[in-house]
């Protein structure tokens, strides 16, 4: 499928003049018509106050030529006003084809429902350093160890850091520690800094009766086992020095069964703490997260729960600089009760990161002053799996979902791109989590089954939008078949276990990341997708880099552009545009306007 000759506008600040406005500012948005495509007029339909404003656009010739291609494309602009928080927003374009519109979803001749329209978004914006992030997600127990582990808790099952397998299920699968903690992580940020991070993200590092810590016992202070308070602070200093920063995890659906809060709350049904969770006033039973009895479910119609959560988001701000949300979907949702959107503005800390778990779709809670994006399993890391699945795969769901991972072409993976993207501003897709894996998913080493399908894999992880995520040890090729095997001690001292090559390819294309503009803050317009192959442009006002992913080998993909291409990233110099077509790989160019 080609896209080449369709009408674009992605949001982005190539096509929209500022992505932070106030309310009630004066926004140019712009259309960009390919050349050859006629049109006799184009409006922008926008909602002001729930009600429909057509605004006229005409062509401006003072952006002939943005990004160093497509000089015979007409650019169509139009001011619109911020007049609401979230303005919808599409365009109705009139020629020889008649009536068609352009939303976030693609080209249609047919009318619309305004839940795909482009947004735009007068909330206060995410913190500026978001849009440049890459994040490097660590389990504190299985990084690195500075100290040999003493005093373990009567709860425990220790566990050599390269002698003893993780246990992946059943009995011992929360209790196996192997040691990490944070003044580890503190001795190895040089590799995370070498990788392209600048963003260090903890899995929770509060007192727990477990190795994941989602249960906690306290929001107070650090697990000792980990170094307590002062290894945080260490860690967030070092951290500091180096311009990066640091993120924590917080479970504001829950505590752990131990947690002070609870234990008064179980213990005194007078106690004020009674409040603040689910309590059967018959059978004196209480609801938890999926009915696991150590994760008691909070309140948040409590004054309590309101009270002292944003507080304990609040009290680690300066240490930390925001924090990702544990299971956010489920926060403040209970049969009848939901107070998500009210509890996700409430807990925002300002000017701080703020993150939303969310494993399927999660555009009906972005875009609402709360959640600045979320960790985007569903619109990213499932069609990237479907494309790039290993042949010999035997995984008995997908995510929560049962079958496994289906094998889908690139044209079912683009439309899944496009369709998750749709239904969000760009604003929330760019800083949104674009994750390959996870502490809670297998490793995408697993699913791709093989170096080149891994490696395509990162490639897109660090050319499309959004932020990178990257699990520690996905970047040695570690392996996985579920979320507790992929908790692997990181091989620091077992290089049979280090695929260099793979890290070498993390170091490359994250670093490319790190260097090019058009990757973290460009548009993106889709080219080409077939079976096998996959092809877009990031472009911003000064440049357009050419991607193009295939998982197997193909024909040499010719495209209808006027220009050259230099090669950016394992490829050589291109006149004409001529993609190769052997595979798998990923290839990068830079288009330039021929002499």
């Amino acid at each position: 499928m080609h896209y080449l000759d369709q009408p674009h506008h992605d949001g982005s600040s190539l096509y929209v003049s500022t992505l932070a406005p106030s309310l009630g500012e004066e926004v140019s948005v712009w259309l960009r018509v390919p050349q050859g495509l006629a049109m006799d007029a184009v409006h922008v339909r926008t909602v002001y106050d729930g009600e429909p404003r057509y605004t006229a656009a005409a062509p401006d010739p003072s952006r002939k030529g943005l990004g160093g291609y497509g000089e015979g494309d007409t650019w169509w602009k139009a001011t619109i006003t911020a007049v609401n928080p979230v303005v919808p927003y599409r365009f109705l374009l009139i020629s020889g084809q008649g009536q068609r519109w352009l939303n976030a979803s693609g080209l249609t001749g047919h009318d619309v429902t305004d839940s795909t329209d482009f947004r735009l978004v007068a909330h206060e914006a995410p913190p500026e350093w978001m849009a440049d992030a890459i994040v490097y997600q660590i389990f504190p127990d299985r990084f690195a160890s500075a100290r040999p582990r003493k005093d373990l808790p009567s709860w425990a099952l220790p566990a050599s850091w390269d002698g003893d397998p993780v246990i992946g299920e059943g009995p011992g699968t929360p209790e196996q520690l192997y040691g990490g903690d944070l003044d580890g992580i503190t001795e190895r940020l040089d590799h995370i800094q070498a990788l392209g991070a600048d963003t260090v993200y903890l899995t929770p590092f509060f007192p727990s009766r477990s190795n994941h810590r989602y249960d906690a016992a306290s929001f107070d202070h650090v697990d000792p086992l980990l170094g307590g308070d002062e290894a945080l602070i260490r860690l967030s200093d070092a951290l500091h020095a180096r311009g990066m920063r640091l993120l924590g995890d917080i479970t504001t659906n829950h505590t752990g069964d131990s947690h002070e809060w609870f234990t008064a709350a179980i213990s005194d049904v007078n106690a004020p703490e009674r409040e603040m969770f689910y309590f059967d006033p018959d059978t004196g039973d209480y609801e938890s997260w999926w009915g696991v009895k150590t994760l008691p479910k909070l309140n948040w119609a409590s004054e309590l729960v309101r009270t002292r959560m944003p507080a304990v988001l609040r009290r680690w701000l300066g240490v930390l600089d925001g924090w990702r949300v544990d299971v956010a979907n489920m926060t403040g949702r209970l049969g009848a009760d939901d107070r998500n959107h009210e509890v996700a503005a409430m807990l925002r800390p300002e000017g701080a990161a703020f993150i939303a778990e969310h494993n399927h779709d999660a555009s009906a809670d972005l875009d609402r002053n709360g959640w600045h994006g979320t960790m985007n399993y569903g619109g990213f890391t499932r069609p990237v799996w479907t494309w790039l699945r290993g042949d010999d795969l035997e995984l008995t769901h997908f995510l929560g979902v049962p079958g496994g991972v289906p094998r889908r072409d690139g044209e079912a993976a683009v439309a899944t791109f496009r369709e998750f993207a749709a239904h969000m501003s760009w604003r929330s897709l760019v800083h949104s989590w674009q994750l390959l894996d996870s502490h809670d998913s297998p490793r995408i080493r697993t699913v791709t089954g093989s170096r080149e399908l891994h490696e395509v894999a990162v490639g897109l992880q660090a050319t499309l939008p959004g932020t990178p995520m990257v699990f520690a040890g996905s970047e040695f090729g570690l392996t996985g078949a579920n979320g507790e095997y992929s908790r692997t001690p990181m091989p620091w001292n077992r290089p049979q276990d280090r695929d260099e090559p793979t890290h070498a390819a993390y170091r490359a294309l994250l670093g490319l990341r790190r260097a090019e503009p058009a990757l973290r803050r460009g548009g993106l317009r889709w080219l080409h997708a077939s079976a096998d192959c996959l092809v877009f442009l990031r472009e911003t006002a000064e440049e357009s880099l050419l991607v193009c992913a295939r998982r197997a080998p193909g024909e040499p993909l010719e495209l209808p552009l006027a220009g050259a291409a230099r090669g950016v990233y394992n490829a050589g110099d291109l006149s004409p545009l001529v993609l190769p077509g052997d595979g798998p790989s990923l290839r990068i160019w830079r288009l330039s306007v021929e002499a």
